[in-house]
């Protein structure tokens, strides 16, 4: 495909724009965090581009039950719109997204019991505005296979369109837009090998869409299979604990060519995160137009507080027991459900992925009470400018903006620099040509 808006992106886009008078761009990215830092520097970077964002909760952290965040989708939506008030955005060119809205958060329940929840969330989501939806019901609940076939997983989507419809119409929302999908890599990183690693095939994705069309029609939402945006599939593109599956197209182009039989629609590519500047590019000129990112934005986010704790140790005139790093492996001890299946191999292995892990597990741990008090901390034992010889040994990526004088050498400052510099190739990739 060329690297101009082709008619299938103008569509799609077009439609999860919907009424907003902006200029379509070639692509967009989907920001999946509830990080208040890494909301605050998309939402910058956006005000210089004047560009309207896409931020998605994932059904972990923001659900009906309040998530591990703690928040519902009502609760997220405000979280958003205070951040955008507080650097000048409008709220009315965000775009709020759920993101593998399905029985995930409750698969350890019977199959009834999860889809009744999922229900639940769906509609909690719609009733707070949430404009795009990714119907994820592709993985098994109790008793069931990891992975479950095509038209299971396409009935119980179209049960949950189905109630986005409803939740659409009787609380008066716009009706959504949704992303489906049989073939979804798992939320927030890969578990498995990346040698494994297999791309969706041609015929996969065809029946997938054509599964999907059939289910919709059965449960009597047709009409919202016409804002079906998006399929989710596996390009080659994946991360790990400990390495990153970078794009190639070549693997990928009988799989593009699906999208010349799929009026209207885009591919979604999912765990984009750590992708060089290039493949992202080469993904959104190959239709997978909507590049989500949410692990790798707090990584680097978590890069910037460690190289903070180290020069305020050298600052202080030594190591501090009891440093940020220190705190956050105290908690992840004391609350392993969130790393202790995902991590593997000896103590000492385990305690680097703990901390360093592409995976990036630790962001589930910000939002502790222990942990805000940490970085609070942190940032408090630091002087108003910190040397620049400093930053050039702890913070080298960001030491070039600094002596330029793009960015102020000051804590929160270098860290909203740490998190727009992984969102710079997005806004490369995705911006017209």
């Amino acid at each position: 495909m060329s690297a101009a808006i082709d008619p299938n992106r103008q569509i799609a886009l077009a439609k999860l724009f919907g009424a907003r008078d902006l200029p379509l761009p070639r692509g967009i990215t989907s920001i999946c965090s509830a990080h208040p830092l890494v909301i605050e520097a998309t939402l910058r970077r956006a005000v210089l581009q004047n560009e309207a964002v896409l931020i998605e909760a994932t059904c972990n952290q923001v659900n009906q039950e309040g998530g591990y965040t703690g928040m519902k989708p009502a609760d997220f939506r405000t979280f958003i719109e205070r951040i955008a008030a507080s650097v000048g955005f409008a709220a009315e060119r965000i775009i709020l997204g759920g993101d593998h809205l399905g029985p995930n958060p409750w698969r350890k329940l019977a199959a009834e019991n999860a889809m009744v929840r999922a229900e639940t969330m769906v509609a909690a989501y719609v009733e707070a505005g949430f404009e795009k939806l990714h119907l994820d019901t592709s993985m098994g609940c109790a008793g069931e296979p990891v992975a479950l076939a095509d038209e299971l997983t396409a009935a119980r989507a179209a049960r949950l369109a189905k109630a986005a419809e409803e939740a659409a119409r009787r609380s008066g929302r716009r009706l959504p837009v949704y992303v489906i999908g049989t073939e979804v890599p798992p939320p927030g990183g890969a578990t498995h090998a990346l040698d494994e690693l297999e791309i969706t095939r041609r015929e996969a994705a065809l029946r997938t869409l054509d599964v999907h069309r059939q289910a919709f029609a059965e449960a009597g939402v047709s009409s919202a299979m016409e804002r079906v945006i998006a399929i989710v599939v596996q390009p080659g593109v994946e991360f790990g604990n400990a390495n990153v599956a970078l794009y190639r197209p070549e693997r990928a182009r009988k799989l593009i060519s699906a999208l010349d039989e799929m009026k209207g629609l885009l591919f979604e590519a999912h765990s984009t995160d750590y992708q060089p500047a290039a493949a992202l590019s080469t993904l959104v000129d190959g239709g997978f137009a909507i590049l989500k990112v949410g692990p790798g934005l707090t990584f680097a986010l978590r890069e910037a507080l460690y190289g903070l704790d180290a020069i305020a140790d050298v600052l202080s005139g030594g190591e501090r027991a009891g440093g940020l790093a220190a705190t956050m492996e105290e908690i992840m001890l004391a609350q392993p459900s969130h790393w202790a299946g995902h991590y593997s191999g000896t103590a000492d292995e385990q305690r680097l992925q703990r901390h360093f892990s592409y995976s990036d597990r630790i962001r589930y741990y910000w939002p502790d009470a222990r942990a805000a008090t940490a970085v609070d901390e942190l940032l408090a034992r630091l002087p108003e400018a910190i040397p620049e010889t400093l930053i050039s040994q702890h913070l080298a990526r960001l030491y070039p903006d600094v002596v330029e004088k793009r960015v102020a050498p000051k804590a929160r400052d270098l860290c909203l620099a740490a998190i727009d510099a992984a969102l710079a190739p997005y806004a490369t990739a995705t911006a017209p040509r």
